[in-house]
């Protein structure tokens, strides 16, 4: 240990006492000193650089940091470093340094198994440590020797197939040729086309931002609010500025421009300004040499809030007299999207049958394998850049020029691989701290997020509550369709406004419906703020509405695909927002569906009704799918429905598309 770490004879904040590691490592002969808590990922990816496994979780669960010590699979995130002293070891960066690919990658590339890639690296480890154990493993030996890696992105079919194709070429069941490239064809249709980046990333040799290191680097942590709610009244940071190591320890007041930023609206500060407003928002930064010293410094400063009356369900947020959490937000209402369409009372009015229900979806972690990261440093000619996941490197760009008060050709934004991000990661929450401090420090300054961290910060999908009303005919015809839908946008709007656009134009479906009555309001809570996430909106919607016909058919005695054909748009529909269409495609769509399905036609829960039990699929298995998250309700018959369902009349910003 330095004598620069020592203070008073005893460890310096943030310093640890060290161990030294003697390895065998990919065939060569390594011997470091390193801190005695490392555990073996940190010894290979931040002392070795060899980044090509990942961490994904740090507990185990995902894989994506599997390697071989001394020929045995083991979670290198859960193993300490001297479990590895005196060992060999085997990661995915030199599987086979005289072709550049063993035949499982060259499979795994063939196949088409990596889209993300971020799991890949784990997935090649497991699926040789199986066939080196088996090299006749069957598909379900396969899965099972997968069993401890999880991909998010490919739905592993590709996978196992990558994996069958390597054991029969290996077997010699299937020649090699198997492995080469598809000869060019005239169409892509239908056709395994070849990833430009799969075989980097069957590698492990492709670069997510969390495997960048630049000279000079330094390491980001950031303080965050213990209280969904709470007025900052003092922050003490003059501790952790002393400790040795610690290059700037940033707060809101080191924004030299505008501090509000976001993707519809600009509400979001940097670093908290004056008031927290959710769990986890970010409130001090610090850029220290190593990790361990910006993590110590995090835990010197001292933070006084006084806590404020919290909001936590949008019903209570929208109530006169609940506390603002944004005072241009009037009862907390962040966007209001209406679509009228005909006269939906008088149509309920003469209905043969009115069929109510109110449907309850969660929020829903992203999940995406690579945890938030970014790396951000200054250019010679002064342009600050900014390496991270972005999937709006556009638009955060601008927002970035702004809250460092700078033109636009002095901030650069670069995409790095993304590791998974079905929306997760279109909201910039950590980059603009990352540039601050790249500033001030003129170093590089990269930010690590562990997988609490993410869960902790990262938007979700919008949990909505939905009122559905439906009045139909006898014969099935849906004459009114009434949906008031409240959201949860959590405490910044992020893509709340277009969440709720979205809700509101797609909910009621595909169906020609002459009277259409929708609100879709997003309202501001002390939750973690809500953002995008694959079908945004339209998901939570449809959801409801495609139960709600399920309900329908229940009621009419009818096969609910029957009452979807007869309410299919057709040729020269209008849509809910007025559009005339020419072409559609919705009852041939349909009809191919069922086709593929073998979908037999007749009424829900037969034998309830002493018919015979459905053939086509296991109706007990999928009862589930009617009542999802729903309040069960009565179906009332016309003329009864329940007073109040179409209460929501809220002011606020509104979006009307009538």
């Amino acid at each position: 240990m330095s004598d620069t770490l020592l203070l008073g004879g005893t460890l310096a904040q943030g310093c640890h006492p060290s161990v030294q590691i003697n390895a065998t490592v990919n065939g060569r002969r390594v011997q470091r000193t390193v801190p005695n808590h490392y555990r073996v990922i940190d010894f290979v990816r931040e002392e070795l650089k060899l980044t090509g496994n990942k961490e994904g979780c740090g507990a185990g669960e995902c894989g994506t940091c599997s390697v071989f010590v001394d020929g045995k699979l083991i979670k290198s995130c859960l193993s300490p470093v001297q479990k590895i002293d005196g060992c060999s070891v085997e990661t995915i960066d030199d599987m086979d340094r005289d072709s550049g690919m063993s035949l499982l990658q060259q499979a795994f590339n063939k196949c088409g198994a990596s889209q993300c890639g971020y799991c890949i690296p784990g997935m090649v480890m497991a699926a040789t440590a199986t066939l080196r154990r088996n090299p006749g493993a069957n598909r379900d030996e396969i899965k099972e020797g997968l069993g401890g890696n999880i991909c998010r992105c490919t739905g592993y079919q590709k996978i196992l197939d990558a994996v069958e194709l390597a054991r029969d070429v290996q077997s010699g069941i299937t020649p090699n040729s198997a492995l080469d490239e598809d000869l060019a064809t005239d169409t892509f249709i239908g056709q395994r086309t070849r990833r430009l980046d799969s075989p980097a990333k069957v590698t492990g040799a492709i670069k997510y931002a969390a495997d960048m290191f630049m000279p000079n680097m330094l390491h980001m942590q950031v303080l965050r609010s213990p209280h969904p709610h709470a007025r900052i009244v003092r922050i003490d940071s003059q501790a952790a500025s002393a400790i040795p190591g610690v290059e700037c320890v940033l707060t809101c007041d080191d924004v030299p421009g505008v501090d509000n930023f976001g993707v519809f609206i600009e509400d979001q500060p940097t670093l908290a300004r004056g008031v927290v407003r959710y769990v986890g928002e970010a409130v001090v930064a610090v850029a220290a040499q190593t990790l361990d010293i910006a993590r110590a410094a995090v835990a010197a400063i001292h933070v006084e809030y006084e806590e404020l009356p919290s909001l936590f369900h949008p019903q209570d947020a929208m109530q006169d007299g609940a506390v603002q959490l944004h005072a241009f937000a009037a009862n907390n209402i962040c966007k209001h999207t209406r679509i009228r369409k005909g006269d939906v009372d008088a149509a309920l009015a003469s209905a043969d049958v009115i069929v109510e229900q109110t449907y309850d979806t969660p929020a829903i972690e992203h999940a995406y394998l690579e945890p938030e990261a970014g790396l951000a440093y200054v250019e010679a000619d002064g342009c600050v850049t900014v390496q991270s996941p972005s999937q709006n490197i556009t638009h955060h760009r601008h927002m970035l020029a702004r809250i460092l008060g700078r033109p636009i050709n002095k901030v650069r934004m670069i995409m790095s691989t993304v590791g998974g991000g079905f929306g997760g990661k279109e909201d910039m929450i950590y980059q603009g701290i990352l540039a601050l401090a790249a500033i001030k420090t003129r170093r590089p300054v990269r930010y690590v997020f562990t997988r609490e961290e993410s869960i902790k910060v990262s938007a979700k999908r919008h949990p909505f509550n939905i009122r559905y009303t439906m009045g139909l005919k006898n014969d099935g015809r849906i004459v009114a369709t009434k949906m008031v839908m409240v959201s949860d946008g959590g405490a910044y709007a992020l893509s709340t406004p277009g969440v709720m656009n979205k809700s509101a134009i797609l909910g009621p479906g595909p169906y020609e419906i002459p009277n259409v009555w929708v609100d879709s309001i997003g309202v501001y809570t002390n939750n973690t703020p809500s953002g995008a996430f694959r079908a945004f909106g339209a998901f939570q919607s449809e959801f409801a509405t495609e139960c709600h016909l399920d309900l329908c058919a229940q009621r009419l005695g009818m096969d609910p695909v029957a009452l979807r054909r007869i309410n299919l748009m057709r040729d020269g529909a209008t849509t809910h927002t007025r559009q005339k269409l020419d072409r559609v495609l919705a009852v041939e769509c349909l009809d191919a569906a069922i086709k593929a399905a073998g979908w037999e036609p007749g009424v829900p829960y037969r034998e309830g009704q002493g018919q015979p039990k459905r053939q086509d699929f296991n109706f007990e298995g999928s009862r589930h799918s009617y009542l999802i998250g729903g309040r069960t309700q009565p179906i009332t018959p016309k003329g009864q429905a329940q007073a109040g369902v179409h209460s929501a009349q809220i002011l606020g910003n509104s979006g009307d598309m009538a």
